[in-house]
């Protein structure tokens, strides 16, 4: 009987140890993930709030000969970023300027980005008015966040995954290589490139966060339709101050009144990338896209008691059915 026992233990004691240690580990795993979730989670979370934000956008090393890099364009204002929704492992950030000009309060609403945890799929930009849904596979995702970014009347912008690091005392998101269309502040300068490809980083900082972006712009060869060519280096810092400097309300207020419409609107964008595996939209220098000047009055007029929430989220669903061609 004792040989048979000891036998039995010498037949289980590498498989009960091998066993063991999973079992013991995972629930210590575990936590460690989702204390590094609840990281990322206030990290994103910690960019909403009142700032005083500066745009810092420089045209550095050109790689076509011939080519000139632009001025500089700087620029800034007030911005509040509130949160839309947070589900856990999904989070949006609406930001809107609130600008003061000779005793009169301006606002603007600007750009959203929205975040999500594991995704499957990323919103990327795939050339002149084009957007794709694009797969993210397992390895790419585990532990990562996408970000994909709006325009100012929610239509779409880019995309791209990345995640969250919180070593030597900084907490920093770094994306993989992305392409974007271009900005306003080059697409009404009638340049040689017609996007950009590059890396973004979302820091935060004692006074706040900054968005720093590491852009290569690319066009067309001259002479060459066929092709694309680097043109030059953009170095990119856009800094959000925490700043109280400033009343936040007719912001607050512009959002109370235009959330439900711009809710509806979002919808509308979800429904036609869903059923086109992505969007086409035709893009204007001066507007991102050419549903801007539409979405955007609507807006205004909701806001100033022209027009019902419900007649402009009907307005608004023809004039996003008629831009990209999906029945909704």
């Amino acid at each position: 009987m004792r040989s048979t026992a000891i036998a039995l233990a010498a037949v289980l004691a590498v498989p009960l140890a091998v066993m063991a240690q999973p079992v013991m580990a995972q629930p210590a795993q575990a936590r460690a993930e989702q204390s590094r979730f609840e990281q990322d989670r206030q990290a994103i979370l910690s960019q909403a709030g009142d700032f005083r934000v500066r745009f810092d956008m420089r045209e550095t090393v050109p790689f076509q000969d011939g080519y000139e890099p632009l001025e500089e364009k700087l620029s800034g204002g007030n911005e509040i970023v509130r949160v839309v929704y947070d589900d856990g492992d999904r989070i949006s950030l609406q930001h809107i300027l609130v600008m003061d000009h000779e005793g009169q309060t301006f606002v603007i609403k600007h750009w959203r980005q929205d975040w999500v945890y594991q995704p499957e799929t990323v919103l990327t930009y795939a050339g002149p008015d084009r957007w794709a849904l694009t797969p993210v596979d397992a390895g790419a995702r585990q532990g990562a966040w996408s970000q994909t970014v709006w325009q100012t009347d929610d239509s779409p912008r880019y995309g791209g995954v990345g995640r969250w690091s919180h070593d030597n005392g900084m907490a920093q998101w770094t994306s993989d290589e992305t392409t974007r269309p271009l900005a306003r502040r080059d697409a009404v300068r009638d340049p040689v490139y017609d996007r950009y490809v590059g890396t973004n980083r979302h820091v935060l900082t004692p006074f706040g966060w900054a968005h720093l972006q590491d852009n290569v712009k690319l066009g067309q060869a001259r002479g060459d339709a066929s092709g694309l060519v680097a043109y030059v280096q953009e170095d990119v810092v856009n800094s959000y101050r925490r700043w109280d400097g400033f009343d936040p309300a007719a912001g607050d207020a512009y959002w109370a009144a235009t959330s439900d419409y711009w809710a509806a609107v979002r919808g509308f964008w979800d429904a036609a990338i869903v059923a086109g595996n992505g969007v086409t939209v035709e893009e204007e220098p001066n507007n991102g896209a050419v549903t801007g000047p539409t979405l955007m009055g609507l807006a205004d007029r909701i806001e100033e008691g022209e027009i019902t929430t419900e007649a402009a989220i009907a307005d608004a669903r023809r004039t996003i059915a008629e831009a990209t061609g999906a029945a909704l």
